[in-house]
């Protein structure tokens, strides 16, 4: 069989399609969840402040809020400005920039004097994380065959929701003490940054994204990237079918913004924009705010291991339950079953005053929680052009990283003032806008090319 076809956008497509999973891919997977797995150990390093911000700095209130909110403002600014960028200069560079910002400045905050520094550092280490995970769903969309983008793409998920569990060990063995005169909660910035660092030299044997070489015009270079996993899947034995490209697709350098509001991305901007803004109200809101629902009923539970290892365990165990789903089960209908899933495991939790049950119960939450993130992850890398993967994907999510930062101002005025039941009935009315908006206005995307889909 043939092992170079054609370097028109189209018959780039094609043979990234027919391709076999490599070892390339593989690759691919593992520098690409580890770079998952740091950005949600940052999301974990939110909750540990919280807890050494008063005794460190002697600051409480605003102060606190600011330092906790600082990341995710950071995170918006992050997921427009370099997911933008990505679609301009390329994935690869994009991918060393949030990285080097990321692990340079979670560096700094860990050795900041007073709480400006650090309100700053966590700001700009933002801007590096709030890029990742937008980057990281367009660059496996970009790279993966249609047939397995999905399970793949899972996998990588699995690999980066490890970094929950191992986070919340860590911050239980290395916060509380102190370390060749450091703080505890100074060395998990410091493994934070470092961790970014191996990943960014990982990342140095990636290619760039071939489709999104093809849609700049740089055949020679996009030729170039596919033959390397061409010659990957000949050296492991695997066949290589004749591609069949489809309709071919013209270059195009440069689309502006705008273009998100043009048919025919018009309707998938808006879906994805109102998802992004309710689906954190039941994703992170239940996470952030189990500890003070479970203090309001009374409960110890929330002082003791159980509930907590659960749920970090939830995470991974709950990406990795998507795998086998991800091809058998159309992404939308996914998505839409695991926030009913949610719906009724949040309103059940809410309700619920049996500790065995609450514990049950959050367990299960977290894990159709995971369902649903895996699902939204793959969903956001396929709805646009390669010129407005990263852009439409990053725009959107910034918007969640907004939400995030305002949540708490929310939720826990509605908590204080009406209890635990009102706060998650007001989770699952977020949650039915989050399934009817996919529903009604979401695509079918399961096993159909890019190509074909935009």
């Amino acid at each position: 069989m043939t092992t170079s076809a054609g370097t028109t956008v189209a018959a780039i497509h094609a043979r990234l399609d027919r391709l076999p999973v490599t070892r390339r891919h593989r690759f691919a997977l593992v520098a690409v969840g580890i770079g998952i797995f740091f950005d949600l150990y940052e999301v974990f390093l939110a909750g540990t402040l919280a807890t050494v911000l008063g005794k460190e700095f002697g600051v409480a209130g605003t102060a606190q809020k600011l330092v906790l909110a600082s990341v995710f403002v950071g995170a918006f600014v992050g997921a427009i400005t370099l997911t933008r960028l990505a679609d301009r200069v390329g994935r690869r560079r994009a991918f060393f920039l949030t990285l080097g910002i990321y692990s340079v400045f979670s560096v700094l905050g860990a050795f900041s004097p007073n709480v400006e520094m650090l309100i700053v550092c966590r700001f700009l280490a933002g801007i590096g994380i709030g890029a990742e995970l937008p980057l990281c769903d367009a660059y496996l969309s970009d790279l993966l065959p249609a047939r397995v983008r999905g399970r793949m793409i899972a996998w990588a998920y699995t690999v980066g929701f490890c970094g929950v569990p191992v986070a919340g060990l860590l911050a239980r063995v290395i916060a509380p003490h102190s370390f060749l005169g450091l703080e505890g909660w100074r060395w998990m910035f410091v493994i934070g940054g470092l961790g970014a660092l191996l990943c960014w030299l990982m990342r140095r044997g990636l290619p760039e994204s071939p489709r999104w070489l093809a849609s700049m015009g740089r055949n020679e270079e996009a030729d170039a990237a596919v033959r390397v996993f061409e010659d990957a899947a000949r050296a492991e034995g695997g066949t290589l079918e004749e591609p069949e490209p489809g309709p071919e697709i013209a270059p195009a350098k440069r689309e502006p913004v705008r273009a998100l509001f043009r048919k025919p991305w018009r309707r998938r901007t808006v879906m994805l924009w109102i998802f992004q803004l309710f689906q954190t109200f039941g994703y992170y809101g239940f996470g952030t705010l189990v500890p003070l629902v479970l203090a309001a009923k009374g409960y110890d539970v929330v002082q003791g291991l159980t509930f907590t290892a659960l749920s970090f365990l939830g995470y991974p165990i709950g990406s990795a339950l998507s795998i086998p789903l991800m091809e058998r089960v159309q992404r939308k209908t996914l998505i839409v079953g695991a926030a009913i899933g949610m719906i009724v495991l949040g309103l059940g939790f809410g309700y619920a005053a049996n500790p065995v049950l609450i514990v049950v119960l959050g367990f299960a939450y977290t894990v159709v929680s995971n369902l649903f993130s895996n699902g939204f992850h793959v969903y956001s890398g396929e709805l646009f052009p390669t010129t407005l993967r990263a852009t439409g994907a990053g725009s959107a999510y910034s918007l969640s990283r907004l939400a995030t930062a305002v949540m708490p101002f929310v939720l826990v005025p509605l908590l204080d003032s009406a209890g635990p039941t009102a706060v998650f009935v007001a989770i699952a009315v977020a949650m039915v806008i989050v399934a009817v908006d996919v529903a009604v206005l979401g695509p079918r995307t399961t096993g159909r090319s890019l190509a074909d889909l935009t």
